[in-house]
């Protein structure tokens, strides 16, 4: 091989400090998903897996790397909500990572609103300037090439009901460049955001 590569198979590991793939994929955006279980209790927790898939139906996608509360509570009430992370919320989204039980509210733990959702029984974040209530589609478990499955879910939603802070509608289009998204990238700790600086104009061939 040249030596201008660093080269490997995956399934005999990386050789690095740092599993480069999810530096490579990125920067992504941030699945921040409310949701509840069948009792009412509810959860908050970000998914850097995360993305839109289909525009009609509207369907968006995030993956549980471990079977976590937000998979159990989407099996049992095919709800959820994805709320929009953004640079001011970033250490809010950050508390929800925490590993804490079952039974604690992650928005009480960030200290975060809250708000009852139009047509689903999860709450959406109310400081998030952008949410998508969802009713689950599907919810596959990965497998390898050797069919053997792994412990990862990906979970797929079609949104049913769309809360947008007027502020980010500019002559009725949605102003990406200054909604301050953070993206996940690799490292152990690295995030990215979306500013007008990173925006250019490129019309698809007719």
């Amino acid at each position: 091989m040249s030596d201008t590569f660093h080269s490997y198979e995956p399934r005999l590991g990386h050789g690095l400090k740092h599993d480069p793939f999810n530096a490579i994929v990125g920067p992504r955006p941030i699945g921040w998903i409310s949701s509840a279980d069948a009792q009412g209790q509810v959860n908050l927790a970000p998914y850097s897996f995360f993305n839109a898939f289909n525009y009609v139906p509207p369907i968006i996608g995030f993956s549980s790397i471990g079977y976590k509360d937000t998979i159990r509570n989407v099996e049992q009430t095919g709800e959820f909500v994805w709320n929009l992370a953004t640079k001011p919320l970033a250490e809010a989204m950050n508390q929800t990572c925490a590993p804490v039980p079952p039974n604690v509210n992650e928005f009480e733990l960030a200290q975060l609103t809250p708000l009852a959702s139009r047509i689903v029984k999860p709450p959406r974040v109310g400081e998030s300037p952008v949410s998508f209530e969802c009713k689950v589609t599907q919810i596959l478990q990965l497998q390898g090439t050797d069919g053997q499955k792994v412990s990862t879910w990906l979970v797929l939603g079609e949104v049913v009901f769309v809360h947008i802070e007027k502020s980010h509608l500019v002559a009725e289009v949605y102003d990406t460049a200054n909604a301050q998204h953070i993206l996940r990238g690799g490292g152990p700790a690295d995030y990215f955001t979306v500013g007008p600086e990173q925006l250019f104009k490129m019309t698809r061939p007719q």
